[in-house]
């Protein structure tokens, strides 16, 4: 038999959800038949696997100690990563990370170890403000990720209602994110929202871009503004009206305007010999616009928060 006290970082999870965390090795159609039999209670009682749980509740599982034989095991990998974090902002709830171009959000199926959630725990893991030992399935989580081969600010959040409420709020489009980025040619307007469907291309991961819509295809807005132009390059600034796979990639390609440095829809062998290395592509500002209730985090509201440094931008200017 296993006994969780669920903490504050566990509360309003459905049971189910929170079961599948805290015990991974327990198979979905077992943990639904222990729900069913009564082999899984909630502060003993029957559970629901709609049970919503909340903070001090006992929940217990009694089945084999098999599914619990990796517990001890802890995740400690992220020590092994870079203490190396470009913090743009950071409070008790949240934090602000200029992640670098060439480093990952997340491990990969190809590719472990070193990636920015691993350097954010490691960080709060030092500090003492994450313990593993003291979690029963919340660990510190990126709110979005952005391409290996962008910089620029990240999400990330060091408790679980902080991660909730920042998800929501991407969702519902309640922050405003802003990207410069260095394109061929000159875009037609000065200043456009452009607007298109996507269509994804799994086994060559690319998306391609149309301009009527068919079955399959997302629809994309990419509103862009010349900042600079010189040299046969633009420097734009490009908010995301819609956020795909590849969007600003790809859409700026279709436009005729590629990024560059950019490989996929780009010309990124032309461009590594004028010495743009890594594609011009930064999420150089964000702004949390909050016009609902933002709950812990109403603090933040009308804040902005932007990147000074950005690598291209500095070369551009200098060409």
């Amino acid at each position: 038999m296993k006994k969780f006290i669920i903490g504050k970082n566990d509360a309003n999870q459905r049971l189910d959800k929170f079961i599948s965390k805290a015990v991974p090795d327990l198979p979905k159609s077992l943990m639904y038949k222990y729900i069913r039999t009564k082999k899984i209670k909630l502060n003993r009682k029957r559970a629901q696997i709609s049970d919503r749980l909340c903070e001090n509740d006992v929940l217990e599982l009694y089945i084999n100690d098999e599914f619990f034989a990796n517990e001890a095991k802890k995740d400690y990998d992220f020590l092994k990563s870079s203490k190396k974090l470009d913090i743009v902002y950071e409070d008790e709830n949240i934090m602000l990370l200029n992640k670098p171009e060439g480093l990952l959000c997340h491990s990969s199926a190809d590719e472990y170890g070193d990636t920015l959630i691993n350097r954010i725990k490691r960080r709060l893991y030092e500090s003492g403000e994450y313990d593993p030992e003291e979690e029963n399935s919340f660990t510190p989580s990126l709110a979005n990720r952005i391409d290996r081969n962008t910089c620029g600010i990240v999400m990330a959040a060091k408790n679980a209602e902080a991660l909730r409420i920042l998800n929501q709020k991407i969702k519902e489009r309640e922050i405003s994110k802003y990207y410069l980025c260095l394109v061929h040619g000159r875009p037609k307007k000065q200043s456009d929202t452009a607007e298109g469907f996507l269509e994804k291309d799994s086994d060559r991961n690319m998306v391609k871009i149309y301009d009527s819509p068919a079955p399959g295809r997302l629809s994309i807005k990419t509103k862009y503004t010349l900042l600079e132009h010189k040299k046969g390059i633009s420097l734009l600034e490009i908010q995301l009206l819609t956020g795909r796979t590849h969007q600003i990639r790809a859409h700026m390609a279709h436009l005729g305007c590629p990024l560059v440095g950019e490989g996929k829809y780009g010309k990124n062998a032309a461009d590594r010999k004028k010495g743009f290395i890594h594609q011009a592509l930064c999420s150089y500002k964000l702004r949390f616009d909050f016009p609902t209730d933002a709950e812990i985090l109403s603090y933040l509201k009308g804040k902005e928060f932007s990147v000074d440094k950005i690598w291209f931008v500095e070369e551009f200017r200098q060409m």
